[in-house]
């Protein structure tokens, strides 16, 4: 993958274009903020640190959004003055990003953009494939963490899923859950799994570095340096004729965004749940 674009330098915009360079994923990334030149002074600071800690991606930064439109992928972030890129303004942008860069994949990288993504593909019809969020992945990856910490093992180890619209309904997948390769029903009694369940919908949302650690993880399962399955925001596919919201779903992702939609086993109780979330 030659080049990012992260729209927003922010807390998030700035804290994943650090991490993203540190992994060497992406050739170039390009930081692009309106406000002064926040997003220049960002991106050298950036690059300036390339010979310490060892990597070569190329860092730009510009106030102008038009410069994002030859990226491969582009981010929505967090802006310095205005916070994430949500609502009207939200939406304004990805109509202009979905005109000027057709071919692009459009990653909302925020905890507040689900619902920017659900009017991208129901109003403006862009691809649920091409427009998707990554910050449900942080979340699991602190459920993950919380896991570990209860059965006194390795997030490395534990592998579970979250659905749905969190947090009020976040669907913790416990039917699939396993510790390296143990079944985690057979870990924990139903007691502690409510418990966590609850402790896990009291992440959200996810701070700045979590979010930006879980949407490098899609660019760079994107970009074919990972098989990992990703929990995202994902819009209804309209093809179904079921009216449903946007919602957190594991997904395989490839360079043309999305391949498919990876439903684990679910409860009777956690089908009953994630079929509530997405309702409209």
């Amino acid at each position: 993958m030659h080049e990012v674009a992260i729209i927003g330098a922010g807390e998030l915009g700035g804290a994943l274009a650090h991490v993203l360079a540190r992994r060497d994923a992406v050739r170039s990334i390009r930081l692009v903020d309106e406000k002064g030149r926040v997003a220049e002074g960002k991106a050298l600071d950036i690059a300036e640190a390339a010979p310490v800690e060892g990597f070569a991606t190329r860092m730009t930064g510009s106030t102008d959004v038009a410069t994002a439109a030859g990226a491969a992928v582009i981010v929505l972030a967090d802006r310095v003055a205005g916070g994430e890129w949500q609502g009207d303004d939200g939406l304004q942008l990805v109509r202009h990003l979905a005109r000027s860069a057709p071919q692009a994949m459009l990653l909302c990288a925020g905890a507040a953009q689900r619902d920017t993504i659900d009017a991208g593909v129901r109003e403006l019809r862009v691809s649920r494939a091409r427009l998707f969020g990554s910050a449900p992945e942080a979340l699991a990856s602190g459920a993950r963490a919380l896991v570990a910490l209860a059965v006194n093992g390795s997030p490395r180890d534990v592998a579970l899923s979250v659905l749905g619209v969190p947090p009020s309904q976040a669907v913790v997948v416990w039917e699939d859950a396993t510790l390296a390769g143990f079944s985690l029903t057979r870990l924990l009694d139903e007691p502690a799994r409510r418990r966590l369940s609850t402790r896990i919908a009291a992440l959200w949302p996810p701070g700045p570095y979590a979010l930006a650690t879980a949407a490098t993880m899609v660019i760079e399962a994107m970009a074919g340096r990972s098989r990992r399955i990703a929990s995202c925001f994902v819009a209804p596919d309209p093809s179904q004729g079921r009216k449903t919201r946007t919602a957190a779903l594991p997904v395989r992702l490839g360079a043309a965004g999305i391949e498919d939609v990876v439903v684990p086993s679910l409860s009777v109780v956690e089908k009953v749940a994630l079929d509530n979330a997405m309702q409209l």
